[in-house]
C-alpha cells in the first residue's frame, strides 16, 4: 500500500474505535505520513517515536502538543503549561513542580487510595449492571487529585465535567469553544483557590506548588494555573482511561484475568503490559525547529509532527508479537507515558492507582462482562478511553 492510498486521521471515528490496524499499515508502508485532515506529519515506528522524544531541541513542545488546524496556535488558547515548554524554562518548571511529586508524597497516598477504591466498590452492585466510568474509573483519580490539591471533595463532579469537556473538544471539527469555556472555568476556580492557599497555607499539593522555589524563583500565577489545568486533565483522564481500557482488555482475556486474580503479585507487570497494549494517550505532537529527513521524506522546520505512542507500543520490532496481550511480558521500554524530559510527571501516581484498583477489582469482582456495543468512546483523537462503559 502506498502513502497515497493510505488515509489516516487521529480524529476519524473508525480509527478511534480501533486504531491498531491502520497503525500497522503506517509502520509497514508510510512510517513518515502526511495527514491532510490533521495537517501534520505522523511518525508510527517505535525507533522513530523514541528518537523524537529524546530530541526536544528538534521536536519542540513550545507550540502545542495536539494537532490543530492551520492558523490555530495552542499557545494563544491556554496559559503556559509544563508540557508545552522547552528548556531552559521547562527545566526550571519541572524542577519546581517535581518537589510536589516526591516518592515520599506519592507513597504516602497508598492507604488513602485503598480506602477510596474500597468505598467505590462498596457502592457498586456485585452482580447487576453499572457504568464503570461514572462509578469507578472516573471518580477514583478525580478524588485523589482533588484531595492532593486540597480541593473540597464536593467539587470533584464539576472537575470531571470540565476535564471531560476539555478532552473531547476536537479542533479539527471546530469544537474548541466548549473546551475553552471549560478551561476558563477551571482557571477562575483555581485562581481563587491559589489566593486562599497563599493567605492560609495547608498541608496539600496546592500549597506546596505556591511555596516551591528554586534559586529564589516561584512559579508565576499563569504557570500555576496552567499546571493546575494540566494536573487535573492529565492526572485524572490518564488513570481513568487506563482503568477503563484495562477492564475491557481483561474481559476479553478471561484466562489472564483469572491468573491475575489468583496471583496479585502479577499485577504490577500486567499494568505495564496494559499500558503498552492500549495506551490511554495514543500520541502527542511536536513542532520541528529544523528540517528533518527521515525514511526519504523531508519534513520542514515549523511543521507539526504527531508522535504515535500507541503505534510505537505495538511495533513488533520493539515488542515481538506486539498485537498479542501477554501479562508475562516485561515491556520496560513502552512509551505510554512518553520519554525523555517530558516523561509524565504523574506516572508513578497513575501506576499506583492502577495497581491498587485492579487488585481490589480482581479480588472483589473476579469475573465481569463488558457491553462493548453500548459503550461510548471518548471523541478525542489523542486520548483513548470511554465516556461510558457498561459492565456487570
Amino acid at each position: 500500500m502506498s502513502n497515497q492510498q493510505l488515509t489516516y486521521s487521529p480524529f476519524d471515528p473508525e480509527v478511534m474505535a480501533d486504531p491498531y490496524p491502520v497503525y500497522r499499515e503506517l509502520r509497514d508502508h508510510a512510517p513518515v505520513y502526511w495527514s491532510s485532515q490533521a495537517s501534520c506529519w505522523v511518525l508510527s515506528r517505535y525507533d522513530d517515536v523514541s528518537a523524537a522524544l529524546a530530541d526536544p531541541a528538534t521536536y519542540s513542545s513550545a507550540s502545542g502538543i495536539f494537532p490543530t488546524p492551520p492558523g490555530v496556535d495552542m499557545t494563544d488558547l491556554f496559559l503556559p503549561m509544563l508540557i508545552m515548554s522547552d528548556p531552559p524554562r521547562h527545566t526550571q518548571l519541572r524542577h519546581l513542580v517535581s518537589k510536589a511529586f516526591t516518592p515520599r508524597r506519592i507513597a504516602g497516598l497508598e492507604t488513602h487510595i485503598h480506602t477510596i477504591v474500597d468505598d467505590l466498590l462498596d457502592q457498586s452492585p456485585e452482580t447487576g449492571p453499572w457504568d464503570f466510568v461514572s462509578e469507578f474509573s472516573g471518580p477514583l483519580p478525580a478524588i485523589v487529585i482533588a484531595d492532593m490539591l486540597g480541593v473540597p471533595r464536593e467539587d470533584r463532579d464539576r472537575f470531571r465535567t470540565w476535564s471531560t469537556t476539555l478532552i473531547q473538544s476536537n479542533p479539527v471539527r471546530g469544537e474548541f469553544g466548549a473546551g475553552l469555556d471549560a478551561a476558563a472555568a477551571l482557571y477562575e476556580y483555581f485562581s481563587a483557590f491559589l489566593a486562599d492557599r497563599r493567605a492560609h497555607p495547608q498541608d496539600d499539593l496546592m500549597t506546596a506548588l505556591v511555596q516551591a522555589e528554586v534559586d529564589g524563583e516561584h512559579l508565576t500565577e499563569e504557570e500555576l494555573l496552567g499546571f493546575c489545568l494540566l494536573l487535573l486533565v492529565a492526572g485524572h483522564e490518564t488513570t481513568t482511561n487506563l482503568l477503563s481500557n484495562s477492564a475491557v482488555i481483561l474481559a476479553q482475556h478471561p484466562e489472564d484475568r483469572r491468573a491475575l486474580a489468583d496471583d496479585p503479585e502479577l499485577v504490577p507487570a500486567a499494568v505495564e503490559e496494559l499500558l503498552r497494549y492500549d495506551s490511554p494517550v495514543q500520541g502527542l505532537a511536536r513542532t520541528l525547529t529544523r528540517q528533518v529527513d527521515l525514511h526519504g521524506q523531508a519534513m520542514a522546520a515549523g511543521d507539526t509532527v504527531l508522535l504515535l505512542f500507541g503505534s510505537a507500543n505495538r511495533d513488533d520490532h520493539a515488542f515481538p508479537d506486539a498485537d498479542h496481550f501477554d501479562i508475562n511480558r516485561r515491556p520496560e521500554r513502552q512509551v505510554a507515558f512518553g520519554r525523555g524530559i517530558h516523561f509524565c510527571l504523574g506516572a508513578s501516581l497513575a501506576r499506583l492507582e492502577a495497581r491498587i484498583a485492579l487488585r481490589a477489582l480482581l479480588t472483589r469482582r473476579r469475573d465481569w462482562d463488558v457491553d462493548i456495543d453500548s459503550a461510548v468512546r471518548l471523541r478525542s483523537g489523542p486520548i483513548r478511553g470511554f465516556a461510558s462503559l457498561p459492565i456487570q
